[in-house]
């Protein structure tokens, strides 16, 4: 077989506390020909968080001069701070034939979809409000205010799920990943996905009648 798929970024949206980056990140461990996006943000490092690893951190004045030089992709404000995307880490993974996995928010994947057409957007669900909240108190980098804020937040994303492709609840984290390998492994088989499908049909096709042929 000779088929060969293009790639494609797959955007993973969700409510701050609902386990999108946990997911993508444990798909990208399990997976080596899947990516991380690196984005870039204006926000302080969490204490467990590295620069280059979990983010670009940087200060307003540098993303700036990002937005300016037409560097991101797509950029937004989220919780009072600024995020983007750096577009070169993108391309880069696309043209080494990767799956490339995007964590950002709602705003950011309307952006991401009209950027690329054929990507592919899933919206992590929490199982409930109240586990939303817990996991948000958890974290323990959030004082009450911004708890508070974030929920708020994700009460008016929420009705963002509709706009995207496919909506994974993250009850376990397990189970939200295989979701999402699913989900991967269907959309490398769509037909529209493939360098040249009809050529190889043919080249079938033609096999096929050599071999009745040398029967007649």
């Amino acid at each position: 077989m000779s088929l060969r798929a293009t790639p494609f970024p797959v955007v993973i949206a969700a409510p701050s506390g609902a386990g999108k980056t946990s997911i993508a990140r444990a798909l990208v461990e399990r997976n080596p020909d899947v990516v991380f996006s690196i984005s870039a943000t204006t926000r302080p490092a969490r204490a467990y968080e590295v620069h280059g690893r979990d983010y670009y951190f940087v200060d307003d004045r540098e993303f700036d001069r990002m937005i300016e030089a037409g560097e991101l992709v797509e950029w937004a404000v989220v919780h009072g701070h600024r995020y983007g995307t750096p577009a070169a880490g993108i391309a880069a993974a696309l043209e080494r034939g990767e799956t490339v996995v995007l964590d950002i928010d709602v705003q950011g994947a309307r952006q991401i979809r009209r950027a690329f057409p054929d990507a592919v957007l899933v919206f992590i669900l929490p199982p409930s409000g109240a586990e939303l909240g817990r996991r948000l108190a958890g974290r323990g980098s959030e004082a009450g205010p911004e708890r508070i804020r974030r929920l708020e937040n994700a009460r008016r994303e929420l009705p963002a799920a509709a706009e995207f492709d496919y909506i994974i609840e993250n009850d376990d984290l397990e189970r939200a990943v295989c979701a999402l390998e699913s989900i991967l492994v269907a959309e490398r088989h769509r037909w529209r996905r493939y360098v040249d499908p009809e050529a190889e049909v043919e080249r079938l096709r033609r096999e096929v009648d050599e071999i009745l042929t040398r029967r007649e």
